[in-house]
This record gives structure tokens, C-alpha cells and sequence, in this order.
């Protein structure tokens, strides 16, 4: 089987457990935007993708982002997904279309200042994070959320476009995806354009449907199992 073949039919897999998770949870197909993690895998499989109808694509590390970004020609929007260092933000700013792991003024700030130097717009998400027992993971306890957002919103360059979460790992993740959607709620009471809900990975992305998830980070399912990496 090509590799044209095999992404098209896993393509067309996924597209099927989103229209059930869609049905399942009584919501439009059209709610839903399927990002697809292409990290590892390369620019040209980006390519057959974006010809099979994708158009979005996430990558998680800077410099593999941006020199995928800079061969890939098809009209994708890139996401960012990854933790970000700020002394990176400013050249993720160059080519990212929308960043979902802003969790601290810091990065708000350097992305701002990289937006604005190249010119362009930047969707910022803020990542929420529901695991207290890990101190190293990236995103910002819920009591926090309101800081980053209004950083976002008042920074120039940048648009804040909602909240994301990755789900613990070993952990039931729909009451995680439910608390991420009352805080999208309560967001948007303050910020109505913040309407993103990034939630939900190949294996638990009908949790993350049926809690209201809008943007489903979706890589292995696709793209097949991941080289090990040692």
C-alpha cells in the first residue's frame, strides 16, 4: 500500500469515529476541527494530507515546526502545540497560525513581540493544566486562566481564541474535558470570541466530543504508530 493509500485510510477511519462521536453526543459534524500532528513524520506526508482535504496541521518542538512549515507549500494553518520556551516564541510567531500552550504573561508577551515583528496575527490558546501531581507539566491551574487570557486579549499581534488541556495520563479524562468546558463557559462570559475548546487526542477524543471540544489534536490514528525514538 502507498503511503497515499494508507494516510487516506486511516484519514477516512478517523473522519468516521468523529461523525459517530458527533452523532453520539447529538452535535454538528461542522463543530468540529480535526488538527492533524504530523510531529515526526515528514513534510511530505503533510502534503498528501492537505490533498486528502486536511487543514490543519499541529507540531509540538521548534525547529522541526518551523522548517516543516517553511518546505511544506499546501495552504494548511499550523498549530502549535507543544510546551514553548520563550526565547523560542518569537520565531514560532514567524510561521504558527494558532499557539494552544500559552500558560504564563512571560510567553504571552515574547509572542507578541514576534507576532508583531513579522506582521501578522497569532490565535493564542491558553492551556489549562488538571494534573497536580506533576509540577513539570506545561499549562496553568484554572485559577489562573483569567491572567493569560486578558494578557492575550490586550496584546498586540495576538487574538485569544479559547483554553486546551491535555488529560492526565492513567486518568478517566471526560470529567477533565467537562471542567474544561465550563471554564471555556465562564471564559467567554468575559471574552465572547473565545470560543476554542482544544481537547482530545486519538484515544480519548469522543470523551473530549461529547464534553464539547472544537479542535481535536489528532495524530497516531492518522498517521499510524510513531517510530520509537530510543
Amino acid at each position: 500500500m502507498s503511503r497515499r493509500d494508507e494516510l487516506a485510510t486511516n484519514l477516512a477511519a478517523t473522519q468516521q469515529r468523529i461523525a459517530a462521536a458527533c452523532e453520539a453526543a447529538g452535535r454538528s459534524r461542522e463543530e468540529i476541527t480535526l488538527v492533524v500532528v504530523t510531529k515526526t513524520y515528514p513534510a511530505s506526508d503533510v502534503e498528501i494530507l492537505a490533498e486528502l482535504g486536511v487543514t490543519d496541521v499541529g507540531e509540538n518542538r521548534h525547529p522541526e515546526a518551523g522548517d516543516k512549515a517553511a518546505e511544506v507549500q499546501a495552504p494548511v494553518r499550523w498549530h502549535f502545540l507543544g510546551g514553548l520556551q520563550t526565547n523560542k516564541a518569537g520565531a514560532v510567531a514567524r510561521y504558527a497560525d494558532v499557539v494552544h500552550s500559552v500558560d504564563r504573561v512571560k510567553l504571552v508577551n515574547a509572542l507578541s513581540r514576534g507576532a508583531v515583528a513579522a506582521g501578522r496575527t497569532l490565535t493564542c490558546l491558553v492551556q489549562v493544566d488538571f494534573d497536580s501531581t506533576d509540577p513539570g507539566r506545561a499549562g496553568v491551574v484554572p485559577a489562573g486562566i483569567d491572567e493569560i487570557a486578558d494578557a492575550i486579549a490586550g496584546a498586540e499581534g495576538l487574538e485569544l481564541g479559547g483554553v486546551m488541556t491535555v488529560a492526565p495520563l492513567g486518568e478517566d479524562p471526560a470529567p477533565h474535558f467537562a471542567h474544561l468546558a465550563e471554564l471555556s463557559a465562564q471564559l467567554q462570559r468575559r471574552h465572547p470570541s473565545a470560543t476554542i475548546i482544544s481537547a482530545g487526542m486519538s484515544g480519548d477524543f469522543e470523551a473530549a466530543v461529547a464534553a464539547g471540544a472544537t479542535h481535536l489534536r489528532i495524530g497516531r490514528s492518522v498517521l499510524g504508530e510513531r517510530p520509537s525514538t530510543g
